[in-house]
């Protein structure tokens, strides 16, 4: 005999079969780069309910060269994030001049201390957003325009732009990993003064369609000039990426033209000779690319109650830091095991989130701008010393000498270390 049994019913059953089972939690991601899917991940796995709010309109592709170190492989290891190794043994940097003369320079892998893996911002993205659950909801084109905060939770209006409607939902916890000028940094802390530390750089990359008129696929390229360098970083199995630096004295008048005309102003008027011309006339041709000033964010705290910060929004240590991603994953993975710690207690578990992570972050904070000196000499006495390093490391032995050295450095050891593990 089948026996029915009405929903209303079944609703009270569940209730009393779970009733020692605390409900799961929901949470709010801003942002779909690394932090953010990573976050999104690490949440899942925690046993969170997952929705992320991504501003464009769909998902980033492609990117410009990352060194992923020690930390961030061991987080993405963790988060279950698949990632390649684009760096080949056969792979050669030349320090090259305007007059395309070229002298062998140590490959970026040995400059930098600490072992990385080569890949694009592309690569860590892709990773982790196939390691996502099907369950984690994405919504594209949406912003949060105010977040309300209490002892139990976080409202929060979310505004659809492509429907052009807003909605107000609620959530146990919210993360802002939505970057350098975060939405939820400003709602959740104010404005962004004193905040957003300018560097007095100028970065800009993008994808090349193949090797340099000359070079082959795995032969990167130095032009550094006092205050003004360009780097051809090489792959294995890829098109090289270039990145183009600059020091400026006023950042917001760069960003009043085009690109392009911005880059060609700083390496002029000298001619450009072959390879640097070839490089800027494929950024003005790429389909996308990165043109950005270097900026550091310093805040006394990464959380306010219920509502966190993760990866640029909270730190942004600058590219030549070299440990964005790295920094991006291990945070995002170090939330979810504190949130895992202190069930029920988001508070509390941000507390000891940031107290165990805030060393390490204003480790890298503060040895951003001395690693800024390999990419671009600032001024006379940083482009002699480059220049006599140059000649060292023209010579096997000088590169193997110097390699060694940066490999057992503490900077190596921290850009190494496994923080959750620490």
């Amino acid at each position: 005999m089948a026996i029915l049994v009405s929903e209303s019913t079944l609703g009270v059953m569940n209730k009393n079969m779970n009733k020692n089972t605390a409900p799961r939690q929901r949470a709010l991601v801003v942002g779909l780069g690394v932090s953010g899917i990573a976050s999104a991940l690490r949440l899942h796995k925690a046993g969170w309910d997952v929705v992320v709010l991504e501003k464009a309109a769909e998902r980033r592709s492609g990117g410009y060269f990352i060194g992923l170190f020690g930390t961030g492989i061991a987080a993405a290891e963790r988060l279950g994030i698949e990632l390649p190794d684009r760096l080949s043994a056969d792979i050669a940097t030349y320090n090259v001049d305007r007059a395309d003369r070229r002298r062998r320079a140590m490959n970026f892998t040995d400059a930098v201390p600490g072992r990385a893996r080569l890949v694009v911002r592309g690569d860590i993205e892709d990773g982790a957003f196939h390691a996502l659950p099907e369950d984690v909801e994405i919504r594209y084109s949406s912003v949060p325009v105010a977040l309300r905060q209490d002892d139990d939770g976080v409202e929060v209006d979310v505004e659809d732009r492509a429907a052009a409607t807003a909605t107000t939902e609620r959530f146990d916890l919210v993360v802002g990993a939505d970057g350098l000028r975060s939405t939820v940094r400003r709602l959740a802390f104010g404005p962004d003064e004193g905040r957003i530390h300018r560097l007095g750089y100028m970065i800009a990359a993008c994808s090349l369609p193949g090797p340099a008129p000359g070079y082959r696929l795995k032969e990167g390229i130095i032009m550094a000039e006092q205050g003004r360098s360009a780097w051809v970083f090489p792959f294995a199995d890829r098109a090289p990426t270039v990145l183009f630096n600059y020091r400026t004295d006023d950042v917001d008048a760069e960003f009043t033209r085009p690109a392009i005309d911005s880059l060609r102003a700083r390496f002029g008027p000298e001619p450009t000779g072959g390879t640097l011309g070839w490089l800027l006339d494929r950024f003005e041709q790429a389909p996308d690319h990165l043109f950005d000033s270097a900026e550091q964010v310093r805040l006394d705290r990464w959380h306010q109650d219920r509502v966190v910060l993760v990866g640029d929004a909270a730190w942004c240590l600058t590219l030549y830091s070299g440990m964005g991603a790295s920094t991006g994953l291990a945070g995002a993975d170090m939330l979810g095991t504190m949130l895992e710690r202190y069930p029920g207690e988001v508070p509390r578990a941000l507390r000891a989130w940031e107290a165990k992570l805030r060393p390490f972050i204003e480790y890298h904070q503060g040895t951003g701008m001395a690693m800024r000196r390999l990419f671009v000499p600032a001024d006379p006495t940083e482009y002699r010393i480059r220049s006599v390093m140059n000649r060292v490391m023209a010579t096997r032995p000088g590169r193997e000498f110097l390699s060694k050295r940066r490999h057992r450095s503490e900077s190596s050891r921290m850009k190494t270390i496994d923080i959750a593990l620490a």
